[in-house]
C-alpha cells in the first residue's frame, strides 16, 4: 500500500512499520507453515514499505549522528504519532485528499511516474518523514533541504476550479499549505481513531509538526487543532477545490494499487477505513461512499495484526535513542574531568 507516496510525495508510512524488524526464531507452539506464511508476508511488506527485506534502509544510520535531541525528541507529540500503525491509514488518506487541490494533481500528472514506477520515489518521502522526526537537527534541515531541491524543477500550469489557467511551482505558498494541512490533518485525526494517546494532545501534535512545515517552506502553518481545521476549511469554502477526470484517475490508482495478491485483502479493509475517516463533503467530491460494513474496527484489526506480524521495534528511535545515550555519556564524560 506504501507505494502510494510517490504520487504526491507526502511521507506515507509509520516508522515502526519501515523499520520493523524481520523474521523471529522458532519457539514453542511455532507451525513451520505458518512460519513460512507470515515470514514471506512480512518480506513482501518490509519490500513494500522501504524496499528493503530487513525494514532498515541505509539512511536510518545518520539518525545515529549528531549532537543535539533534534527538534522533537521522546515523549513528543511526533514521535507518538510517526511511531504509531495508523500512519499507515493516515497516508492513504492524506493521497486521497490532496488530489483535490488542482494545482497538487497538475504536479502529479506533470512530474510523477506514479503509473510507471510506483515505488520510484517512495524511500526518499519516507526518508524525509523519519529523519525530522527522529534526527538531530542538523540532519534534519539536510534532509528538508534534499526535498527542497527537488521542488526547485517542478513548475508548469493547471486549470483552476474556475477554468481559469494559472502557473504552479512546487514551492508555492499555497500548494506547501495545501499539501502540509491535509498532511497534519490526516495523521492526526488517524491517530485519534486507531492510535493510543498524544502526549500533549491534538495541539501538541499540531504545534510540533508546524515546525517540519517551517523547514520546507510552509508559511503560516497551524499551531494548534482549532487553526488547523480552519485552515483545512478556508481551502473548501474559497472554491479553490476541483474534482475532475485526474483526480478520479488518481483515486482509481489508490483504490487499486499493484500490490501482491497477499497484501490486497488488508490494503482494501485500510482504504475503508481512510474513507470512513474522511468528512463527507470531501468523500463526495473524490466519488467515494462511506461503507456500511464496521470499517473502522477492522482496520483496528489489521492494524494490530501488522504490529504483531512486525514486530514493536522500531530502528530510526533506537537509532534515536543511541545518539541521545551518546551525548548523555559525552556530556558525563565531560563534566568529569
Amino acid at each position: 500500500m506504501c507505494n502510494l507516496t510517490s504520487l504526491l510525495r507526502v511521507p506515507l508510512i509509520s516508522d515502526s512499520a519501515v523499520s520493523a524488524c524481520g523474521g523471529r526464531s522458532a519457539g514453542p507452539g511455532y507451525y513451520p507453515k505458518m512460519g513460512r506464511f507470515t515470514d514471506s508476508w512480512r518480506s513482501h511488506l518490509l519490500v513494500t514499505l522501504s524496499g528493503n527485506s530487513e525494514g532498515r534502509p541505509k539512511w536510518v544510520n545518520q539518525i545515529a549522528t549528531g549532537d543535539d535531541a533534534g527538534y522533537f525528541g521522546p515523549g513528543s507529540a511526533a514521535w507518538a504519532v510517526h511511531g504509531g500503525m495508523a500512519t499507515m491509514v493516515a497516508g492513504i488518506r492524506a493521497l486521497l485528499m490532496q488530489t483535490l487541490h488542482p494545482g497538487a494533481m497538475a504536479g502529479v500528472h506533470d512530474w510523477s511516474r506514479y503509473h510507471e514506477d510506483p515505488l520510484g520515489r517512495l524511500s526518499g518521502t519516507i526518508q524525509w518523514l523519519v529523519t525530522v522526526t527522529f534526527a538531530d537537527t542538523v540532519v534534519a534541515q539536510r534532509e528538508s533541504g534534499r526535498v527542497e531541491h527537488f521542488h526547485e524543477r517542478v513548475a508548469g500550469t493547471y486549470l483552476d476550479a474556475r477554468g481559469d489557467e494559472r502557473p504552479y511551482t512546487a514551492g508555492d505558498p499555497e500548494l506547501l499549505s495545501w499539501v502540509h494541512v491535509v498532511f497534519t490533518d490526516a495523521f492526526l485525526q488517524s491517530h485519534l481513531l486507531w492510535g493510543d494517546a498524544i502526549p500533549g494532545g491534538a495541539d501538541a501534535y499540531v504545534n510540533e509538526w508546524a515546525t517540519a512545515g517551517e523547514l520546507i517552506g510552509v508559511q503560516n502553518a497551524p499551531h494548534s487543532a482549532t487553526e488547523l481545521a480552519d485552515q483545512l476549511e478556508g481551502f473548501r469554502s474559497a472554491g479553490i477545490l476541483k474534482s475532475d477526470s485526474r483526480v478520479a484517475d488518481a483515486v482509481r490508482f489508490i483504490r487499486y494499487p499493484p500490490l501482491s495478491r497477499g497484501m490486497l485483502p488488508f490494503y482494501r479493509i485500510m482504504f475503508a477505513g481512510a474513507v470512513a475517516s474522511i468528512p463527507r463533503e470531501y468523500r463526495d467530491m473524490l466519488g467515494l461512499k462511506r461503507s456500511r460494513l464496521p470499517v473502522v474496527w477492522a482496520t483496528r484489526l489489521v492494524l494490530g495484526a501488522v504490529r504483531t506480524l512486525l514486530g514493536p521495534t522500531s530502528t530510526s528511535e533506537d537509532a534515536a535513542r543511541a545518539r541521545l545515550a551518546r551525548i548523555v555519556r559525552t556530556d558525563n564524560l565531560a563534566s568529569e574531568t
